[in-house]
């Protein structure tokens, strides 16, 4: 990574039809490695509570958690773009507390930009947040945070009124100062549509290859996450399986005591004998 990448950089990425990649962390040890792989952007994402912290939605994660794991992930990661993930109601209830939260992933975990989901409704909050100096990513399409409200974890935009809605939002976020737009779970067409449409990155995740970058859940790409995953999920490595393989081998060798051997052990520079005497 020549230096580190910024907002503007981006920007100028979709200019010169340079596909941009991210990918999710939520620790230093994970970011470190992404970084050294030279992608783009890292996501401390709210999905950290379903493959990190146990719970079965993104919908308890609280302001505090995520700050913790995006000053671990910057720790880690101190030359990549940090998107931090405004959790469910951190930016819902008034444009103050969305600004002072959005604040928050700035000064104390050292995020560079905030993503925050929703569409014409948040508009005015992602006007406030960028006005405070704060970078904002958008996200439409299924959002996770309100999937109850649209039907479940389910493919958006695929009727024509769903489709021009999602476009509208798409243009209102672009207007409102977001740098960047993901689009979750859209058909591929209307996803190209969109970014050809903007001025601003597209940042897709199940929304094909017409989009200006990728997003995907690191635990997914190296499958590591056995509860759901979703069809649009490429895992590149399939780590669950390999992981559990090392564990076992390891009880297995402490049980038969094979664990640790002298390779692994420190000797004495005295015999033992002389302790006692």
């Amino acid at each position: 990574m020549a230096g580190k990448l910024t907002v503007v950089d981006v920007g100028a990425m979709k200019s010169r039809g340079e596909k941009i990649t991210m990918l999710t962390a939520y620790d230093a040890g994970f970011a470190g490695l992404i970084e050294s792989a030279g992608i783009d952007m890292l996501l401390v994402g709210d999905s950290l509570g379903m493959v990190v912290l146990g719970y079965d939605s993104t919908v308890p994660v609280t302001m505090d958690e995520m700050i913790h794991h995006a000053k671990a992930v910057r720790r880690g990661a101190s030359r990549t773009l940090i998107v931090g993930d405004m959790p469910f109601m951190s930016y819902q209830v008034s444009r103050p507390e969305a600004v002072r939260n959005a604040g928050r992933f700035m000064k104390e975990a050292g995020c560079d930009a905030v993503k925050l989901e929703g569409g014409l409704e948040v508009c005015d909050t992602v006007s406030a947040i960028v006005k405070a100096g704060v970078p904002v990513m958008g996200h439409i399409g299924l959002t996770p945070q309100t999937a109850g409200q649209l039907g479940g974890y389910k493919v958006q935009g695929r009727e024509l009124d769903s489709a021009r809605n999602l476009l509208g939002m798409a243009r209102g976020l672009q207007d409102a100062g977001a740098f960047a737009l993901v689009l979750e779970c859209i058909p591929a067409s209307l996803a190209e549509l969109i970014s050809r449409e903007l001025t601003i990155p597209t940042i897709g995740i199940g929304a094909g290859a017409g989009c200006d970058g990728q997003v995907l859940v690191t635990h997914d790409l190296l499958g590591m996450f056995e509860k759901f995953v979703p069809s649009f999920v490429k895992s590149y490595v399939n780590l669950a399986p390999r992981i559990k393989d090392a564990v076992l081998a390891y009880k297995h060798e402490v049980r038969e005591g094979s664990y640790p051997d002298d390779s692994h052990s420190f000797k004495m520079s005295l015999p033992i004998e002389d302790i006692l005497s």
